[in-house]
């Protein structure tokens, strides 16, 4: 079962560097409290981790757990080039959280990873007043990209800007009616194909994917307590509430009322 991620992470960083290696770089053994998360962009290392020699190269992912003994070199032929950030983690308990990562995961170069690490590096050293709210955010929008590529296994390549174009039409438009045909004209690809390509990215149909747009809607109006069932449904585009109960059941496994807070709670 893929690691669950839905409770608060709380990052706290220690220290960040946008790291280009001389030939005599080296980390002395030496015990770290906190998580270090080194991604590699060109270059070589090993880093000894608790005792495990692992030989890095560009494209690797380095997560060193918290309270871990860190040593580290790298070579004068294939100096290491990297971001590094080390950070402790909590949940929203405020009580120490884990990364399910493992030590060194073969990532490849992300386009989009090293984008947020150049964000947080500019961030990080510009340190404009709440500078550490702003790296925060970009370290954690790191590590969900993280969660999507090592628990989750979502590629880039699943990214395509039609479908993104689709699905964010969808999120602003699902109260109302929405066809295959009418977005398949919208991004100017046939309807068939149209179809198939939006479930070869997103794992399920168009209709399905609108269909569960607009439960994640309606379970958030009556969670508001502002919203009867009926007026929920209405709202997210059901003219039938037997079709709204049933389809709100099968996705949430529990009938709409019970999204409804208890008054006096």
């Amino acid at each position: 079962m893929p690691f669950q991620i839905e409770y608060n992470l709380v990052p706290e960083i220690d220290y960040f560097i946008h790291r280009r290696c001389g030939p005599n770089w080296r980390i002395s053994e030496q015990f770290l409290p906190i998580y270090d998360l080194t991604y590699l962009l060109s270059g070589s290392a090993r880093y000894t981790i608790n005792g495990i020699s692992r030989e890095l190269s560009a494209g690797d992912l380095l997560c060193v757990p918290a309270n871990s003994i860190r040593a580290g070199i790298t070579f004068p032929d294939r100096l290491m080039h990297c971001f590094a950030v080390d950070f402790a983690l909590k949940d929203g308990a405020g009580k120490a959280a884990a990364l399910p990562f493992p030590l060194v995961s073969r990532i490849g170069m992300q386009g989009d990873i090293i984008h947020l690490f150049q964000e947080l590096d500019f961030a990080w050293l510009d340190k404009q007043p709440g500078y550490t709210i702003k790296t925060r955010g970009f370290l954690l929008l790191i590590l969900h990209r993280l969660f999507e590529l090592i628990e989750y296994k979502i590629k880039v390549s699943q990214e395509d800007p039609r479908i993104k174009k689709i699905m964010y039409y969808i999120t602003n438009h699902y109260f109302e009616k929405i066809t295959v045909q009418k977005m398949a004209a919208m991004v100017g690809l046939n309807e068939v194909y149209c179809g198939a390509l939006f479930r070869a990215k997103t794992g399920l149909s168009m209709h399905r994917y609108i269909i569960k747009t607009r439960i994640r809607n309606a379970e958030n109006m009556l969670k508001s307590g502002e919203y009867s069932v009926k007026d929920a449904a209405e709202h997210c585009g059901f003219s039938d509430i037997y079709h709204f109960y049933k389809q709100f059941k099968a996705l949430m496994g529990f009938s709409p009322s019970k999204a409804i807070p208890k008054k006096g709670l």
